[in-house]
Order: C-alpha cells, then sequence, then structure tokens
C-alpha cells in the first residue's frame, strides 16, 4: 500500500510511504514500511477523521477512513526518494519532462534490477523542449 497523507514524519509515516499490511484490525492498520528511512519499522495507521470542504450543503460531512491506498504500481514522480530492489518502467510514451527517464531508471539498486517496457517503440527518449530554454 502506499501511504496518502503525512501522519508522523519522524516515524516515516510521510505521504508517499510504501507499506506492507502486517494485519487488519477495525480500526487500525498494522503495518511495516516498506523503504525509506525506516525500513522494516512497524507501526499503526488509524482511521481519520476527514470532512468536505464543499460548501453546497448547510452540514459538513464526516468521514472516517484510512489514508492509505492500495498500489501495485506508482508514477515516476511518486518512485522519486525511492529505493527499489527491482524495477519495472513501462513507457507507452516518451517521458513527460527533462531527468523523469533518470529518476525512473536510478530506482535500483543494480542496472541488472531493472526491466523497461515500450510497446511502441523499441527505446525512448528523454525528452527535453530546448524553446522553453530560451
Amino acid at each position: 500500500m502506499i501511504l496518502l497523507r503525512n501522519l508522523d514524519a519522524s516515524s516515516g509515516l510521510c505521504n508517499g510511504t510504501c507499506l506492507i499490511v502486517r494485519r487488519l484490525a477495525r480500526r487500525l492498520i498494522i503495518v511495516e514500511i516498506v523503504g525509506g528511512s525506516h525500513p522494516g519499522t512497524v507501526l499503526n495507521i488509524p482511521r481519520v477523521t476527514t470532512s468536505s470542504t464543499r460548501n453546497r450543503w448547510p452540514f459538513t460531512l464526516l468521514r472516517r477512513q484510512f489514508p492509505v491506498q492500495l498500489t501495485f504500481a506508482m508514477t515516476i514522480n511518486k518512485a522519486q526518494g525511492h529505493t527499489m530492489g527491482i524495477v519495472g518502467i513501462y513507457l507507452p510514451e516518451p517521458v513527460f519532462t527533462h531527468g523523469q527517464l533518470y529518476v525512473a531508471l536510478s530506482r535500483a539498486t543494480t542496472v541488472g534490477n531493472v526491466s523497461m517496457h515500450c510497446p511502441n517503440e523499441e527505446s525512448t527518449t528523454n525528452v527535453v523542449y530546448t524553446e522553453l530554454l530560451r
């Protein structure tokens, strides 16, 4: 899973932290942090109360939910700062900005653990729009 909000930065519970579920309970999820500065740390994720931000109604809607999302993949931007054992990169189109391909490729610990798939071409380019640099 991936954490969707900052809960406790000193413990490593920040937005974008990758987690492994160890136990589900009614009011909390026991998780293990996968990477970052606190790998292997086991912590509790409580349900968080959120309120509606729209003022269309004369009342406020409150909802209690876990601030996590099931994750099978993540964007290059979300992966920035993570180190992963194995990285698979799927690029149906060239990357969006300069440096983005480097970020994707540099997430793995070794080059042999990177697999890249470009279904429309045999390779991809690191796009740089030079007209924006003027």
